[in-house]
């Protein structure tokens, strides 16, 4: 039995539960390969033309992996917790793939909704298990070591690594840190990102992440606006910008966001309007299928060039 995981949206935020259950269970797991400029082309032939560029993607990672396993997963995300829900996009993916992907066939959806009970994602993994006629005491050993996986996943972020990249660990040191704050299927998406984190590390810069900030930092930033926003991931970034404003972790934020997408659109004008406040300097890189490599190394250049110079001239003057 082979299960496959797309390796976009939701898969860089709860890979490693996913995984590690599906594994534990005795079953396969394939994830779809790498992004590329021809998962991106296949995506965009099945979706509509005004739908983001990670949905499109989604949708090529669909394509290459449904003819190479019995069951590709596609979760409908609603909840992680009580306070939130995810954006549209997450709750109708399953409708949307159906519908757009006439030959595929071989769905495995599964409703993630935690704002029941603190036992409902254990319920939910319990009647995953009995699709595939795994017993209870499997299924519960397999839910544990996932729980293990994703805490382990959390606290590699919080010793200043990026897993999802491959970055063990950052120099410290480097003259300059920058905050690049945006959703994890943007960010620790290579081809998504145009590798932007790695660019940045190859330049001397310390990058920090919303992951690489603990819960309780950015539980702390929760009244800084009068409403919570409606979707998780927004409020992810939205708190960790608060709290890099408020301690003055950073040289600059540079927030990441897909063309099109609307929460994100929200995101970007308040961090903009608070950056100002704050007197932090602010870059604001939109992706889409069509963005250039060599547009965004210049201007990846010139802001760190721009914050190097007004450091140095900071220095200089408490010389």
């Amino acid at each position: 039995m082979k299960v496959g995981i797309p390796r976009a949206l939701s898969y860089y935020a709860y890979y490693p539960f996913f995984e590690t259950f599906f594994k534990k269970l005795g079953i396969e797991v394939v994830v779809s390969d790498e992004s590329t400029k021809e998962i991106m082309d296949m995506g965009i032939e099945d979706t509509i033309t005004d739908a983001c560029v990670p949905l499109k993607l989604f949708h090529g990672h669909v394509r290459n992996l449904m003819n190479r396993v019995d069951y590709v997963f596609v979760p409908r995300l609603v909840s992680v917790n009580r306070e939130a829900t995810f954006c549209p996009k997450f709750l109708g993916l399953p409708d949307m793939i159906v519908c757009s992907i006439p030959q595929f066939k071989n769905m495995l959806e599964v409703r993630i909704d935690l704002k029941k009970s603190r036992f409902e994602l254990f319920k939910i993994c319990m009647k995953l298990a009995m699709t595939f006629k795994k017993g209870f005491f499997r299924a519960y050993n397999a839910y544990l070591n996932a729980c293990y996986s994703l805490n382990n996943y959390t606290h590699q972020f919080l010793q200043g690594g990026i897993p999802p990249l491959g970055i063990v660990g950052q120099k410290k040191n480097n003259p300059i840190s920058l905050a690049v704050l945006g959703y994890p299927y943007i960010l620790y998406d290579p081809y998504m990102s145009l590798d932007l984190i790695k660019k940045l590390i190859s330049m001397g810069v310390y990058v920090v992440t919303p992951e690489m900030i603990s819960k309780g930092e950015k539980e702390k930033q929760v009244g800084k606006l009068k409403k919570n926003l409606f979707w998780t991931f927004s409020n992810e970034v939205i708190r960790a910008a608060y709290s890099l404003f408020e301690n003055r972790k950073v040289d600059g934020i540079i927030h990441v966001t897909a063309f099109g997408c609307g929460p994100d659109f929200i995101v970007d004008k308040l961090m903009e309007i608070d950056a100002k406040k704050h007197n932090m300097p602010f870059l604001t890189v939109t992706i889409d299928e069509h963005t250039g490599q060599e547009g965004l190394n210049t201007r990846l250049e010139a802001f760190v060039d721009m914050l190097k110079i007004k450091k140095a001239k900071k220095e200089a003057a408490l010389a």
